[in-house]
């Protein structure tokens, strides 16, 4: 392997942790039970699955397939461990949130394992404000316009 290529393949690992740390800090700070450990992780892992069949400076010629079936079974697997997070507790459901954080951590891994560092930067811009924001948005949605109905159909 290259000098180029060790570079190529440090960064695209490094930024995988570090944008899945942040998302997992966020997830940290409101004390939920996955965490910068576990977000970053996971963009780890999945950074390295995507390096280990697209290496930088290969070609992707037929490996796209292969790359396919690996991106299938992260999202698989990864819907698992985001189920492991929600809780069904007295009719109301928790943890989707953090879910729907550890689905999009590992996406982001894949794009930063692909060196497709301007998507991962708008993804985790994007990603960032919907978490932070989100909740805010939500909760003035419901005062103002509280005879809404819930989309959880039971009962409270």
């Amino acid at each position: 392997m290259a000098a180029d290529d060790i570079v190529t393949t440090l960064v695209r690992l490094g930024l995988a942790v570090v944008v899945g740390g942040l998302i997992g800090l966020n997830r940290d700070l409101h004390h939920k039970p996955a965490g910068v450990r576990t977000h970053a992780l996971v963009s780890l892992g999945t950074a390295l699955m995507v390096i280990a069949i697209l290496p930088p400076g290969g070609e992707v010629g037929q490996r796209v397939d292969a790359l396919s079936r690996v991106i299938q079974g992260v999202l698989t697997g990864i819907g698992f461990l985001g189920a492991g997070v929600i809780l069904h507790d007295a009719g109301r459901v928790r943890g989707l949130t953090t879910a729907a954080t550890v689905w999009l951590t590992a996406l982001i891994g894949v794009a930063c394992g692909a060196g497709q560092y301007v998507g991962v930067a708008i993804a985790f811009a994007l990603g960032a404000l919907a978490v932070q924001f989100g909740g805010g948005i939500e909760r003035a949605f419901r005062r103002r316009f509280p005879d809404m109905p819930d989309d959880d159909p039971s009962p409270p």
